[in-house]
């Protein structure tokens, strides 16, 4: 029993700020959930203890006042034995009397030390489970607190690696979009010069075009030149009328 309240004790006592640090280093709750599991097992432990130191100190109770309630009758008893000169009987109850009156002092005794204990087991399970309901509720806080900081940790570290980044490749970046503005410029460039040769032959062509009909419009007016198309379809349809006639 002694081992049993000095291992609650121990547990009583613990510093709830050295554990939060411990925890805090490791970056886990390992160390609380381990003083959680040993705070449960003992106060299954002192539960059950208790139950039995209690029942015993029921029955140290009840023998003890079993024997007082002997030992007061027999008390008067020999006072009546002695009144009655009955001196013999009065010797022989007297004896008696004294070894209930050692067993109702043992009994007494046992039953006030086993009290003792048994206020001091349930005392035991009263401040063992305030520190354990303690511990439970730090022990989620303190998790969600870590969570938060691994969260914020790994939220800092891809930051720092976009910065290490930063600058990494710039110049070869840089080249590639010189290249590319380059080519551009340059498909520019053919570009324009595909237009303007082309603008060129439309307008060679045209005015190729408008030269040659301006050309034969005079040829016509001279009557000079092959006759055009149109007066050729015209002179075929009036040979075709003086054959039908």
């Amino acid at each position: 029993m002694a081992s049993l309240l000095e291992k609650t004790q121990t547990l009583i006592s613990a510093n709830l700020h050295a554990m939060v640090d411990k925890a805090l280093e490791s970056n886990s709750v390992a160390v609380m959930r381990q003083y959680i599991r040993d705070a449960e097992r003992n106060l299954d432990d002192l539960e059950k203890a208790a139950a039995t130191v209690g029942g015993e100190v029921k029955t140290l109770e009840r023998k003890y006042h079993q024997y007082k309630k002997e030992a007061d009758q027999l008390d008067r008893n020999i006072d009546m034995l002695l009144m009655q000169n009955k001196t013999e009987l009065a010797g022989a109850a007297q004896n008696e009397l004294n070894s209930k009156r050692r067993l109702e002092e043992q009994y007494h005794e046992q039953w006030v030390r086993q009290q003792k204990e048994y206020e001091a087991l349930l005392n035991a399970r009263l401040k063992l489970q305030a520190k354990l309901k303690t511990i439970r509720q730090e022990e989620k806080e303190l998790g969600a607190l870590l969570e938060l900081a691994k969260s914020k940790e790994a939220t800092v570290k891809a930051i720092k690696s976009l910065d290490d980044l930063m600058g990494v490749g710039d110049g070869d970046i840089a080249r590639m979009g010189d290249s590319i503005r380059r080519r551009l410029d340059e498909a520019s460039a053919h570009g324009e010069m595909y237009a303007s040769r082309l603008d060129n032959q439309m307008d060679d062509i045209l005015g190729k075009t408008e030269i040659e009909l301006q050309l034969e419009e005079r040829k016509r007016r001279l009557g000079l030149g092959e006759p055009t198309t149109s007066e050729t379809e015209e002179k075929e349809s009036q040979s075709s009328l003086s054959s039908d006639l």
